[in-house]
């Protein structure tokens, strides 16, 4: 793929649950935080949750990582007056105490280490500024991606899905921050519902072989391909339906 058909992709894929997740989210993430305040998404992709930032504080407080140059690419054009750099969550380039409130949409689980990316949110954060993140209810069976999960182990037990990862499970998130370090933490439920017209429409962007689902489906014979379909087809029908997704989001202070 094109470099701008990559975030297409992944918009057409996850961008259709991320997208009204971020209002949800920032709320959380911008608790007690002011209009003039600095912030930070980390982990940004192609820009939904930077696009709500934009929109709440202003292009000129608002910074953004990803260590996709694709994904950076894609954000930097749609938001060219925001600072909008290639990087991990594991080595934040920014001085300590830069922002005052440090956000990560569903990238937790993604970190090639959770506790370090949480640390460097942390770090980067003001004192008694906010520090979030969410991540989708993968381990409870109720994030945007279960039923596909579903028919996945169902057609091949020896797939391994995303149930494991740190922050998808209850109570994940609240651990990580209060380890590394943050205070008055709590963690919430955010749900979000999509409607889809029809069934291919839900399921087109399946096979684009984007994140982890796109590969895991990849990875299966033509005719284990055909199981899944068939038994998400049976499961949720022609259409019209809605999927509801509900992500838990945890925030701390600094």
């Amino acid at each position: 793929m094109a470099m701008f058909e990559v975030a297409d992709a992944y918009i057409s894929f996850m961008g259709r649950f991320s997208t009204p997740l971020a209002p949800l989210f920032a709320d959380v993430g911008l608790a007690g935080v002011g209009a003039s305040a600095a912030v930070l998404d980390v982990g940004c992709g192609p820009g939904m949750l930077t696009a709500e930032l934009v929109r709440r504080q202003g292009a000129a407080r608002v910074a953004a990582v990803d260590p996709v140059a694709t994904f950076v690419a894609a954000a930097a054009a749609a938001h060219p007056d925001a600072d909008v750099r290639r990087a991990s969550a594991e080595d934040l380039p920014f001085p300590d105490e830069s922002f005052d409130a440090t956000l990560a949409q569903l990238v937790v689980h993604f970190m090639s280490d959770a506790p370090a990316g949480l640390a460097e949110m942390r770090r980067v954060t003001r004192p008694g500024g906010r520090v979030s993140a969410c991540v989708w209810d993968h381990g409870g069976g109720t994030g945007p991606l279960s039923a596909f999960w579903r028919a996945v182990l169902a057609v091949d037990p020896t797939v391994t899905d995303e149930a494991a990862l740190p922050g998808s499970n209850a109570g994940d998130l609240a651990a990580l921050m209060v380890a590394a370090g943050l205070r008055e933490v709590t963690e919430v439920p955010l749900t979000v519902t999509v409607p889809f017209a029809t069934f291919d429409e839900w399921w087109e962007p399946y096979t684009f072989g984007v994140g982890t689902a796109g590969v895991a489906f990849d990875a299966l014979s033509p005719e284990q391909q055909e199981r899944v379909v068939d038994l998400l087809r049976t499961e949720l029908g022609d259409g019209p339906f809605t999927m509801s997704a509900t992500a838990w989001a945890g925030s701390g202070v600094r």
